[in-house]
């Protein structure tokens, strides 16, 4: 039987991979971000309708409840987030500093050349 909150979740989880797909389609979100979030929202699913697995997951996690592997595999979701959008940022910076100084030296060239 289904409980009350399976459905939830798996609406919950519909209604998320509707959006990134919608988002996709709409080039508001790459398919490399895509990805990534279709892959949660189906691990969400399974978690959420296979309970036995979850209890599993949490029995070796050592936790003494379900929403506590749930808190923690969000946790790392948003960590692993936010490591991945910082060397991204930091690559992104590195370009920008890189194209900086080469438009300052073709500007002093330019001004060379009228002087």
């Amino acid at each position: 039987m289904i409980t009350r909150s399976q459905m939830v979740a798996g609406v919950t989880a519909l209604a998320l991979a509707a959006y990134v797909l919608n988002m996709v389609r709409r080039r508001r979100l790459s398919e490399e971000y895509s990805v990534l979030w279709l892959v949660a929202t189906v691990g969400v699913t399974v978690l959420a309708f296979w309970s036995g697995l979850l209890h599993t997951i949490t029995r070796l996690f050592g936790a003494l409840y379900d929403t506590s592997t749930i808190f923690f595999f969000g946790f790392v979701f948003v960590f692993v987030g936010l490591l991945h959008h910082s060397m991204k940022l930091t690559r992104l910076e590195n370009e920008n500093r890189e194209l900086t100084r080469a438009l300052a030296l073709e500007r002093a060239r330019r001004e060379e050349e009228k002087s």
